[in-house]
This record gives C-alpha cells, structure tokens and sequence, in this order.
C-alpha cells in the first residue's frame, strides 16, 4: 500500500515510517518538524519507497494531494509533550483540532482508511483503573491549561467517530499510554528520556511532586504492532482501542531503576510542580490501560517488559551523548 503518514519525523511517526518500509510499503511523509527531526528519519531518507515533506498539514493543497495518493492516512502530528502543551495552549488546540479536521474531511472527499492517534491524557482525572475505552473522561477546568491537549484530543476522537457515522469513513482511534523507545527526546518532558540522559551525565535526577505518581511505559515497537493490526482490519473502523504496556511504577522507583541500570552516581532531587510547569498543575496519579480489547480483538500483546524498554533507550542516549562529547572534544582540540 501506499500509507501517509502525519508527524512522520517525530518519535512514533519515523519509527512506523520505518516499518512500513520494511513491509514493502510505500510512505509518503509530511511533519513541519516543529517537534519531529531530519536526524529520526535519516537512516531510510533515501528509500526510493520513502517520499518526505517538510510543511504543514495545515497546506491543504498539499494534504489534498497527500491524502489523493495514499490508501490509508496514519495520522500522528499533533502537538506533544507536557511542557510544550502547558506552554503553548494556543498551538496545541490548533494544531489537534484544525489538524485533524483537515485529515478526515480530506480523506472523506476519497473514502480514504484512516488511523488517529489519540492518548490516554483523555481519561484526565478518572479514579476507574484500569482505563477502558468505554469509561468516562473526567477532565479539569478550563482555567488549567493542562487540560488543553486532553480536551483537544477528545474533540478529536468525536469528530472521527461523527465521521465514520455519517460519512461512513473508515476510522479507527488507537489510544496510546506512555510510548517510549529511541529517538524520543526529552526536550518536551518525556520522563524516560530525560531521566536516561541525567543518569548519563552524572547530573541529578529531577522527579515531579513527591515522586508517587504512577506510569505504565509500553515500548514504541510494541504500539506499532498494534497500530499495524488495526489498519489491517477493516472491521475496527469506527472503534476505539487503548494500545500500551499493563506493568506500572511509580516516577520515584523508575527514576531508581534508572540509576541503577546506568551505573550513574545521580542524586535524586524533588522539583515542586509549580516550579516544573507554574502555579495550578495538576497531575494524574495513575494511568494504567485496560488492554483487554485489543488482546481479544487484535491478539495484541507487548513483548517488551520495561527494563528492555530503559535499556533500548539507554543505549540509544548514550550513543547520542558520546556522539557530542567527541564533537566537543573535537571542537576543542582545534
């Protein structure tokens, strides 16, 4: 087939990119690299199955073209990260919401398959654990910023499933929990990638609030199998499904964990959320998945547990942070 794929430079966008084309598919790309990187995609850049723009998916000429050519639209760009989300409230509602309008009114006009990335930030405060994608979203008010994304993804999802209901376009939502690997960056408050590079560097560990609050990190490949499953199977359109890893631990422990598989020396140093992200933030204390549906409906199940997901991201950090310090140390020696 031949797939389009939105925020194909960012973390998850090149890792399916990359996929698809070892599957033998064609992949046309598009990402205005505001969050994603030339450096993710450079290692099948070249692919003459492989076709990247970098604009905007707001140019909806270019997306009519896109979105003309493709047979199936996996449609990632949105905004990302919860220090740029609190810090840029605007962006983030514009590019979720108009973003993803554009993509299904587009790929409606051509009956096109589509696959919408949504998160698991749309259960907001729920207290029902395990999260299922029946449950009900309880979202905090509208004075908070941090609830932007979660709403502007809601908006998402119910705009995609009005589609499938009155124009009968075949979409499915996949909700993601915490998706972590190589190539993410900790440059928009990924946890995982920030504590990597902390404990590399011997510097201290910063952990939000007390440290308590609860995460269940599922690995990037283990997501992508689901995400493939679901555009394989034309009878999920119009469903949801949650698509993550089901161990959990608390930030504290992961931060310990950390430490402990890098050999660091890190300290240990406790940030105030108010001074992480200012005055009012607030935070869930759990998130797990209920995965239950996709293991029944898809035989979804994650192959990594999370000391493989820390060590796969550990070796690629570390790769990055040599890469600079030999670039210093050649930059000095000049």
């Amino acid at each position: 087939m031949r797939c389009l794929v939105t925020g194909g430079a960012g973390f998850i966008g090149s890792h399916l990119s990359e996929r698809l084309l070892q599957s033998g598919h064609e992949v046309l790309a598009i990402d205005d690299l505001s969050t994603g990187s030339m450096e993710n995609i450079m290692s099948f850049r070249s692919h003459p199955s492989y076709e990247f723009h970098s604009d905007s998916i707001f140019n909806r000429r270019l997306m009519a073209e896109l979105v003309d050519l493709a047979d199936i639209v996996f449609h990632l760009a949105a905004a990302v990260g919860v220090k740029r989300i609190v810090d840029y409230p605007v962006q983030t509602i514009e590019t979720n919401v108009r973003g993803t309008e554009i993509v299904l009114e587009l790929a409606a006009k051509k009956r096109r398959r589509v696959l919408i990335a949504s998160t698991s930030e749309v259960y907001g405060k729920s207290n029902k654990l395990p999260f299922s994608e029946t449950d009900d979203l309880v979202l905090g008010s509208t004075y908070n910023n941090r609830w932007a994304y979660a709403c502007s993804k809601a908006i998402d999802e119910f705009l995609a499933l009005a589609y499938f209901r009155e124009h009968k376009l075949p979409v499915t939502i996949v909700r993601l929990f915490n998706t972590v690997g190589p190539r993410q960056t900790g440059q928009y408050g990924m946890v995982v990638p920030t504590f990597v590079r902390q404990a590399l560097l011997e510097e201290p560990i910063t952990v939000f609030g007390d440290g308590r609050q609860c995460r269940c990190f599922g690995h990037v490949s283990d997501v992508l199998d689901g995400c493939l499953a679901v555009a394989a199977d034309d009878s999920t359109a119009g469903e949801i499904f949650n698509l993550g890893n089901t161990e959990e631990i608390s930030i504290a422990d992961l931060a310990r964990r950390v430490i402990a598989l890098t050999g660091s020396r890190s300290s240990i140093r406790h940030v105030p959320y108010s001074e992480a992200y200012g005055p009012g933030f607030e935070d869930m204390h759990r998130r797990i998945p209920d995965i239950s549906k996709a293991q029944r409906w898809l035989n979804y199940q994650p192959k990594h547990g999370l000391d493989d997901i820390l060590q796969d991201v550990i070796a690629f950090v570390r790769q990055q942070v040599g890469s600079k310090r030999a670039v210093f140390v050649a930059a000095g020696a000049q």
